[in-house]
């Protein structure tokens, strides 16, 4: 169902199944309306799970009890738990799973695959490969593994675009060079991990499976002011995004630097997996498949940012709840839950595309 309100106060008709609003002469809006309800559902999937993460564990807490305690009432002792101990950690799931889904949206957008994701392409092994050089050089501290995440992110990129550009850059050439760049850097950082001391190649590999386990408020707030910062460059975008996932001459034709804009895409949606990988290591499949999760859910002809980034923060959020509940009180890595959930949907993906 659908409103259309003009310039006229009170004149509203119901009928289509696109939503149009128009507040003033100069402002239009148009919103698609099943892309906006899965969205809600999907944050509030989340957010419900989060509640129940916040409230789960050794200090059993009730959906009632964690609202009050992260209202500022409850016990200390409940409060000291959600707000302390288990809200950052909740707080990073979302915020990551959106970052992640964003990422795999803009990769998959641009190369118009459901494969383009940057742990295919092969950017969240070039950020592990960063901050594996960073580690033994600087250090393990948060600023120097996130500089160093973005370096290797960003220097596997420019690679993977200078070996697939040809009078252009078009999305499978870029998918294919990309694996084969990440082959080769995974082989690189497996012996990179031979010459490093023991502590250092113990500490990179536990971090190499991707993890929210010992994260706390150091953590929280630079991750959601560079994912905030990144998600206001892809809304001042605009639509250009859509555009290119129609085709280069079809956006050429629309009036859209091709080269440049994909180029300023590729940098944002590199810097959205740097920041999750320095923040929580390389966690995989989550970009891969919230994208298209998203597009099957709301049926949009093309790739949605708004519902990729939601669905992202909900299998993340899951994920990670399963990761601390299946073998409780042991604690699992959150990427070997994506890993596992995420490789069942990869074969399916390739049958079907097989199949196509």
């Amino acid at each position: 169902m659908t409103a259309v309100q003009d310039d006229r106060p009170g004149e509203v008709d119901f009928g289509r199944r696109v939503l149009v609003l128009r507040p003033a002469p100069a402002v239009s809006a148009r919103i698609s309306v099943r892309p906006l309800l899965v969205t809600v559902i999907l944050v509030l999937a989340a957010l419900a799970i989060g509640v129940l993460a916040l409230g789960t564990g050794e200090f059993s807490l009730g959906p009632a009890q964690v609202i009050e305690a992260l209202s500022g009432e409850g016990t200390r002792a409940a409060r000291l738990v959600v707000v302390e101990w288990r809200l950052p950690r909740v707080l990073l799931a979302l915020i990551i799973g959106v970052a992640l889904g964003l990422a795999g949206a803009v990769f998959q957008a641009l190369t118009r695959n459901p494969l383009g994701s940057p742990d295919i392409i092969g950017f969240n092994v070039g950020a592990y490969t960063g901050v594996l050089i960073v580690t033994v050089v600087a250090g393990n501290g948060y600023y120097a593994v996130a500089g160093g995440a973005l370096a290797g992110g960003l220097a596997t990129a420019v690679l993977v675009y200078l070996f697939a550009f040809q009078r252009g850059v078009q999305g499978f050439r870029l998918i294919i060079v990309g694996i084969a760049i990440s082959a080769m850097l995974a082989s690189a950082n497996e012996w990179f991990l031979t010459k490093v001391d023991l502590q250092a190649a113990y500490s990179a590999s536990m971090w190499g499976q991707g993890s929210l386990n010992g994260l706390g408020w150091a953590q929280v707030t630079p991750a959601s002011v560079a994912v905030g910062a990144l998600c206001v460059a892809l809304i001042l975008y605009g639509p250009r995004l859509a555009l290119l996932e129609m085709g280069e001459d079809a956006a050429a034709a629309l009036g859209v630097r091709v080269e440049r804009v994909r180029l300023s895409y590729l940098i944002i949606g590199v810097a959205l997996t740097a920041v999750a990988t320095a923040t929580a290591g390389p966690i995989s499949f989550v970009a891969l498949a919230a994208p298209q999760l998203a597009q099957r859910l709301t049926r949009t002809p093309g790739i949605a940012l708004v519902p990729s980034a939601a669905m992202g923060a909900f299998l993340l959020m899951l994920s990670d709840w399963i990761a601390q509940r299946a073998f409780a009180p042991t604690q699992l890595p959150v990427g070997v839950v994506t890993v596992s959930v995420g490789g069942l949907y990869f074969v399916w993906l390739l049958m079907r595309q097989a199949r196509r």
